[in-house]
């Protein structure tokens, strides 16, 4: 089958009228010798204006949807299931809360205080963004609506939050968690976001490269999560020493939903169907399954074995450290990448924590500091190295190529200098991104702990979800908890031991099936 189509101009496409009698919607209109007809979803109308390109927002809205479902279920499972049993609940609460309390202050005042018209060289002006003339508008870049822009960043600025609270689990008081979180998103998040991702930011005027939240979620999230867990304060010391995860299978199905879903977390960076994004996608991955790789085998030489947990902390570093560079560096740079995200972290991780008496003394379960603030700099400091000027000319769809160029693409082509303001920019942009999150999480910490103590009370620390929610994860139902009592803990095999009481005769077999 042939199918014909005809070039019109947007005044002709308004004066159509469709047939009714066959195919063909509209008569041919000859330009030049050529005829094409529009199919009838081609056509613009009120709800498809001219503008919208209908496969980039349909790709936009589903790459939004996986990086919401990296937060929830994604790190909802993935940290109710690495903590211990008697935390399982809150934990996954503290990234439930936050994804909900997130989206309403972010279409409150949070999307305009960080995309929208100038305020402050670093700040946008605050003010909602509900009414359906702002949402069905275009986007302030990219071929879709507004609304579309408002949930894809909305979802980005959720999970930052929840990568804080890795840092904060099995101790911290939950009210002062729930006032955190909109303070942090307003007066932090927002300045991160309109500095470096707003067209009117110092940063971003600057050309600063930051492909997908390299600096303004993962180096932000693990410095605000480290400074918090400093006036936080501890876990109790029995929980630092052992802390075992209550289901490891569960957990790594949340892993691989935060893996899978970072398709969409890079993918979806350029705003718009194309062969950056595609290469965003690949190199994100590549990058990953390199840093699991070099993870495990540096587990295995250390400590005489692979573990589960430091696979999964090795894909999260490879994934944060491509995340500012996916879609401006060959492919090879993502493997090299990988390789440097799995080793830098381990080491700062495993051997520098446990030397460095400052780090050894704050307490971070999920070791946010070491996989997204070490893993999100590193990142930043090797886009600077490899950005290639062709696929930042593509990405950033400017003729300046020496306004984004990698150091090592400046060496080679005769532009040191380029390359070097670009190094500078990368780093300078991490210095005032760790200083600022410093500053301003402290300060948030203080309000709220003048308001509720940020840590629970020994008592309510060792009781865990059922003095935080009145619950259990793994609640035996009433027949078996009348069965049993006086729980002992065998140290030999690290089991739990149980006395029967309600029915001291031996067991039948039938009864044991």
């Amino acid at each position: 089958m042939r199918l014909l189509f005809t070039v019109y101009t947007p005044k002709q496409i308004h004066s159509i009228k469709p047939a009714t009698n066959n195919l063909s919607i509209i008569e041919p209109w000859r330009c030049g010798g050529s005829s094409m007809e529009f199919p009838p979803n081609l056509l613009p109308d009120e709800a498809s204006p001219e503008w919208l390109n209908k496969g980039d927002n349909a790709w936009q809205l589903m790459a939004a949807t996986v990086v919401g479902l990296q937060s929830i279920p994604g790190l909802v499972i993935l940290y109710g299931s690495l903590v211990k049993k008697t935390w399982a609940i809150n934990s996954a609460f503290m990234a439930f809360y936050a994804f909900a309390a997130v989206l309403l202050c972010w279409v409150a005042w949070g999307f305009r205080m960080s995309f929208g018209e100038k305020m402050l060289f670093f700040l946008g002006k605050p003010g909602v963004a509900l009414d359906q003339e702002f949402l069905l508008g275009k986007a302030f870049l990219g071929l879709f609506p507004t609304a579309t822009m408002v949930f894809f960043q909305g979802v980005f600025a959720a999970i930052t939050l929840i990568l804080i609270a890795g840092a904060l689990l099995g101790r911290m008081n939950i009210l002062a968690w729930m006032l955190f979180v909109p303070l942090w998103v307003t007066f932090s998040y927002t300045v991160t976001a309109f500095s470096i991702w707003s067209p009117e930011g110092w940063l971003a005027k600057l050309g600063v490269i930051d492909f997908s939240g390299g600096y303004v979620i993962h180096l932000s999230a693990g410095v605000a999560g480290y400074t918090a867990a400093y006036w936080v304060g501890p876990r109790c010391e029995k929980e630092r020493e052992r802390f075992p995860s209550n289901n490891m299978i569960v957990g790594l199905a949340g892993a691989g939903l935060l893996w899978m879903g970072w398709s969409g977390f890079n993918g979806g960076g350029p705003f718009v169907v194309s062969t950056v994004a595609s290469l965003a996608v690949l190199n994100t991955h590549v990058c990953a399954a390199a840093s699991i790789m070099v993870w495990v085998l540096l587990d295995t030489l250390y400590f005489g074995k692979p573990t589960v947990f430091g696979a999964i902390q090795g894909m999260i570093t490879g994934l944060v450290c491509i995340t500012p560079a996916a879609g401006v560096v060959q492919g090879w740079a993502a493997i090299l990448m990988g390789l440097i995200s799995g080793s830098v972290p381990w080491y700062t991780m495993m051997i520098l924590h446990n030397k460095v008496p400052f780090l050894k003394q704050i307490d971070d379960p999920m070791a946010v500091f070491h996989t997204h603030a070490v893993a999100g700099a590193l990142g930043g400091i090797l886009t600077g190295l490899f950005a290639v000027p062709k696929l930042c000319r593509l990405f950033y769809m400017v003729p300046d190529w020496e306004k984004y160029i990698g150091l090592a693409y400046g060496l080679q082509n005769g532009a040191t200098g380029a390359g070097l303001r670009q190094m500078g920019i990368q780093i300078g942009a991490i210095v005032f991104v760790i200083i600022f999150n410093f500053v301003t999480t402290s300060l948030i910490c203080l309000l709220v702990g003048v308001l509720v103590p940020l840590r629970l009370h020994t008592d309510a620390l060792q009781m865990g979800d059922k003095a935080m929610h009145g619950e259990e994860a793994f609640a035996l139902n009433n027949a078996d908890n009348a069965m049993f009592e006086n729980l002992n803990h065998n140290n030999v095999y690290d089991t739990q031991d149980f006395s029967f009481f309600r029915d001291p005769k031996p067991l039948t077999q039938l009864q044991m099936v």
